[in-house]
């Protein structure tokens, strides 16, 4: 899966997740804040975000600064996740 295929799928992931009823996987731009602006995801969507991380992903995260930096955007997601597998291969 390349990288634009696995940033189309997170959106459509967050929207699940999150119950972002309403929300369109195209109106989430790629490098979009997730959090604050954005979005406007909170500690909770966080949360959420780190369990879809652990279930469709088996990627664990180290800790809460690690998060900030990894749930930046769709795209920082997407990097993260990929880097992951290939360390896993």
């Amino acid at each position: 899966m390349d990288k634009q295929e696995l940033m189309q799928r997170l959106k459509e992931q967050i929207i699940k997740q999150l119950k972002l009823e309403g929300t369109k996987p195209e109106s989430i731009g790629d490098h979009d804040p997730l959090f604050v602006e954005g979005l406007g995801l909170d500690s909770i969507d966080a949360l959420e975000l780190i369990v879809l991380l652990q279930q469709e992903y088996k990627i664990k995260l180290n800790n809460a600064e690690q998060g900030q930096e990894v749930f930046r955007s769709v795209s920082t997601m997407a990097d993260f996740i990929m880097e992951r597998q290939a360390k896993q291969v």
